[in-house]
């Protein structure tokens, strides 16, 4: 295996930890007739990812933290499987929007970076404001038989427009802080490719 696949594994591995550990220990858990949801930056950590390394890899990345995340606790472990699908989706969407489309990787100009950057987390995080409350609902009745499936519906649209929010303005801005130096690194243009 040659120098870059293995740093770009590392940092997926690094990224995975991270999803894990800030939806793990930095999130509000907010009960909902039997049910929970939550407020926490899992969903930046995802962005990020994709930011750095590229969708597929940053996504899958984000996505294995925060399904081990939901696996070890007994309230989200029956979603592990709806979490996994959604943060892939997400840092697929936001890879392809900042890589593909917007070129963030290979641009100099820092407006068109920022401009990318904001707009291709702001893609991805508008998917996950549909699908996860979405999926979760049809999961929950058709899989778990939960009869509160709606009213946590309502609630869970609020907390993942609050999540999505917050994770586009954080995953921006330690992205814009964290360029340079990823620019210096000497990886920074084989990363996202």
């Amino acid at each position: 295996m040659n120098q870059s696949k293995t740093y770009k594994l590392s940092l997926a591995a690094l990224f995975a930890a991270l999803s894990y550990a800030v939806f793990t220990f930095l999130q509000i858990k907010i009960p909902v007739a039997g049910d929970m949801t939550s407020i926490h930056l899992g969903n930046a950590v995802v962005v990020l990812a994709s930011f750095i390394i590229g969708g597929p890899l940053g996504g899958l990345a984000g996505a294995i933290g925060m399904s081990i995340g939901d696996f070890f606790d007994p309230v989200y472990a029956p979603l592990v499987p709806k979490t996994l699908i959604c943060k892939t989706i997400i840092g697929l969407i936001t890879g392809f929007v900042a890589h593909k489309i917007g070129h963030i990787t290979t641009s100099d100009d820092p407006k068109h970076v920022l401009h990318f950057a904001i707009l291709a987390a702001a893609a991805g995080l508008t998917f996950n404001i549909f699908a996860d409350p979405i999926i979760g609902y049809w999961y929950k009745i058709l899989i778990l038989g939960k009869p509160a499936a709606e009213l946590s519906l309502k609630i869970n649209f609020v907390s993942t427009i609050i999540n999505a929010v917050i994770s586009l303005i954080v995953s921006t801005v330690v992205y814009t802080a964290l360029r340079p130096a990823l620019k210096q690194s000497g990886f920074f243009l084989k990363l996202a490719h």
